[in-house]
């Protein structure tokens, strides 16, 4: 299936470019004309992948994520990678309460809440080569 429009972003994994990156696929999202709440389960769920990458992908080094969203007809794929130290267990990494930070109080629900948000979630990742965290949401309103 092809998209009907494609969008990708760089940005520096700073923490204060995740609000940049949520409202950026929001809006780039609004196209489909979803309700309030689709939005805002879209931006929730890259809010947990971009922290993610800044957090446990570069540690809180400066590193590069990108973003890439592709719209279909009523649905939206979102791919947040980072070239950050990858995930040596994606099964337990995506385990509720599972941290691999709790030294910085971190919930370990992030892949829960993406999951909850979103109807798939898809982790591609290897140790030293970093992580792409892949969203998907289907919107239950037709475009106009």
């Amino acid at each position: 299936m092809q998209p009907v429009n494609e969008m990708k972003l760089e940005f520096l994994s700073k923490s204060s470019n995740e609000a940049f990156a949520r409202v950026a696929a929001a809006a780039f999202v609004s196209q489909l004309d979803p309700t309030i709440e689709e939005l805002a389960d879209v931006r929730t769920a890259v809010s947990e992948a971009v922290t993610n990458a800044i957090i446990h992908g570069y540690e809180n080094e400066i590193g590069i994520i990108t973003m890439v969203c592709r719209l279909y007809d009523r649905s939206v794929e979102i791919e947040i990678t980072d070239k950050g130290k990858g995930i040596e267990d994606i099964e337990l990494a995506m385990q509720p309460l599972y941290t691999s930070k709790p030294e910085m109080e971190r919930s370990g629900m992030g892949f829960t809440v993406m999951e909850s948000f979103m109807d798939r979630v898809k982790v591609r990742s290897k140790p030293g080569e970093g992580t792409t965290v892949t969203l998907f949401k289907t919107f239950s309103s037709e475009k106009k």
